[in-house]
């Protein structure tokens, strides 16, 4: 196995142009044709993890945090990210960070949130717009099920609950095929007319080049004619936050006391109580304060996310319970959420999660 392997299967499930424009996920240090005899996964990458790295023989760390945000002027060990970086390049140690591109996906970190919780009805709480992409080609009409099949496969198709979605509608094109042209119909030098199908259907723009592949390879002419349409239209598996429902209301004090010994919270830090029931939850993990009007908007009864500054309580207004329950509290079954991604694929493979608990913050 070498760094590659891993990489791919992340970014399949989280691709890296779904992440914040801040954030610096990604391949951090080592190279993607290192070799990998055993992965550790982490919350946060620290000289401790470091070390529990090298003496469990790990040679790729993958962490939901990047441990270098911005650029590193001196490597004098003067600091634990300096630290972390040379001991990472003296002892071949890799790391792999997903970060705020696990955080924006259907299954990501906000749905394995919902999960622990045991909300049903999941969605994206703000759908993320300008992440989609329509195709439009002209298929002849004996090949169009060979066409649309392929393209499917690729990743097109997918809208909420349901795939393989597409539109078709027959027609008649023309072309006329110069000298050096192979037409697969048609003659050279002759105007042609073929019965053909206007095919459409859409698909997430990360996947543009892997969908255009699987249609010139299905497709029979020589030159595969298309369109492609930007569009605006929001991504409802891709975006900021999720919100679902209890299955039945739970009193208030009751959900929040278990939401506590849920996620292992030394406190839980919460405005006023409202109601005596709830059921319709918003979670952020991690710094969701953005996401306060767009839980209010939504009817949320609960909005639980973590690093709530003093006047971003204010912003409650009577309209919803906000509830901090801490940065690493909300995000630690992060390491679970990639370990389960890995062992699908790599069921036989050498894959831990770290032992050591990096939350800075302690309670009294």
């Amino acid at each position: 196995m070498i760094v590659q392997d891993f990489i791919s299967i992340l970014q399949d499930a989280a691709p890296l142009a779904y992440q914040a424009d801040y954030d610096n996920a990604g391949l951090i240090v080592g190279e993607k044709t290192a070799p990998v005899s055993k992965v550790l996964i982490s919350l946060d990458v620290t000289s401790e993890v470091m070390n529990e790295a090298i003496d469990c023989g790990a040679d790729l760390i993958i962490a939901h945090h990047p441990f270098v945000f911005r650029p590193l002027k001196k490597f004098n060990n003067q600091t634990d990210i300096e630290k972390c970086t040379s001991l990472a390049i003296k002892n071949n140690v890799s790391v792999y960070a997903c970060h705020t591109n696990l955080d924006s996906v259907e299954h990501g970190v906000n749905g394995k949130i919902c999960e622990k919780i045991g909300l049903q009805k999941c969605r994206i709480l703000v759908p993320k717009e300008n992440a989609l992409t329509k195709l439009v080609t002209y298929v002849p009409v004996s090949f169009i099920d060979k066409v649309r099949q392929a393209v499917y496969e690729a990743g097109a198709g997918c809208i909420g609950n349901y795939e393989k979605c597409g539109f078709y509608t027959q027609g008649t094109g023309s072309f006329q095929a110069k000298e050096n042209a192979r037409p697969f119909v048609g003659e050279i030098n002759e105007f042609h007319e073929e019965a053909e199908c206007r095919f459409e259907t859409v698909f997430p723009s990360v996947m543009t080049n892997k969908v255009l592949s699987a249609l010139k390879t299905s497709h029979p002419y020589e030159e595969v004619a298309y369109d492609l349409f930007p569009l605006k239209n929001e991504f409802q598996s891709v975006g900021d936050g999720m919100i679902g429902y209890l299955p039945e209301p739970e009193d208030t004090m009751a959900f929040l006391k278990r939401i506590k010994e849920t996620f292992h919270c030394g406190s839980v830090k919460h405005t006023k109580i409202l109601t005596n029931k709830v059921q319709k939850i918003a979670v952020c993990g991690g710094s969701g304060s953005f996401l306060i009007q767009d839980a209010i908007r939504a009817e949320a009864d609960v909005f639980i996310t973590a690093d709530v500054k003093y006047h971003d309580f204010f912003q409650a207004e009577n309209k919803l319970v906000i509830a901090d329950i801490g940065h690493f509290e909300s995000e630690q079954y992060t390491k679970e959420l990639i370990y389960d991604l890995l062992i699908k694929k790599f069921y036989k493979f050498a894959i831990q999660i770290s032992k050591v608990n990096t939350n800075p913050i302690n309670y009294l």
